[in-house]
């Protein structure tokens, strides 16, 4: 994984609550077993007609919105506990998605896989939706060191929560077994003293 630290982007604003698995990545594209090509079918059935054709009028086809930042409505991740829901978000690109609340096993799966999560409370996350409408380049920073999101044109900011664990794995790039390995001095020592 990339290592995460601070990012600062504009942001694609997706003001509809309740984003289940199934709509940020359909059944009918589960069939992989790697992460390579879901971010290509992330919101699939948002994005394109059952002719393929592109809808201009969703926010990540829309040409004003762009930036590693996804801004979505409330209980986002709901649904299957599908992990590919997490590839596809990654595989396009986002590398936050901010929202009022998160499904736990989506938000696990988005720290497992290199997406950090941000949790909001449901009046910062308006008003961010509210700065993008009136600025679709409006930038945001989002420092996981500091635990701080700040919203760059009005100077708003928020913390959020972390899993001390996870926060290490971002900040270093690790995932689960790269986190071991750089644990292995100590957990050498650890066995050394309980076999004398």
């Amino acid at each position: 994984m990339d290592k995460f630290t601070k990012l600062t982007s504009s942001a694609i604003p997706l003001e509809i609550e309740n984003i289940d698995t199934d709509q940020i990545i359909p059944a009918r594209f589960l069939k992989a077993t790697d992460k390579k090509g879901f971010g290509e079918n992330v919101f699939r059935d948002w994005r394109f007609d059952k002719n393929g054709n592109v809808n201009t009028e969703f926010p990540l086809n829309d040409k004003k919105f762009s930036g590693t930042i996804l801004v979505a409505g409330d209980n986002f991740g709901c649904g299957s506990s599908r992990e590919h829901a997490a590839w596809a978000v990654h595989g396009y690109g986002i590398k936050v998605v901010v929202s009022s609340f998160f499904a736990d096993i989506f938000k696990g799966n988005a720290l497992n896989n290199g997406v950090l999560p941000v949790q909001v409370s449901p009046s910062f996350l308006k008003s961010i939706f509210e700065e993008i409408k009136k600025n679709p380049d409006t930038k945001i920073e989002v420092d996981l060191e500091g635990q701080t999101i700040t919203v760059l044109s009005s100077q708003q900011s928020e913390s959020f929560e972390i899993n001390s664990y996870k926060k290490t794995c971002l900040i270093n790039g690790y995932d689960d077994i790269d986190f071991l390995v750089s644990m292995k001095e100590e957990v050498e020592a650890f066995e050394k003293a309980r076999v004398e």
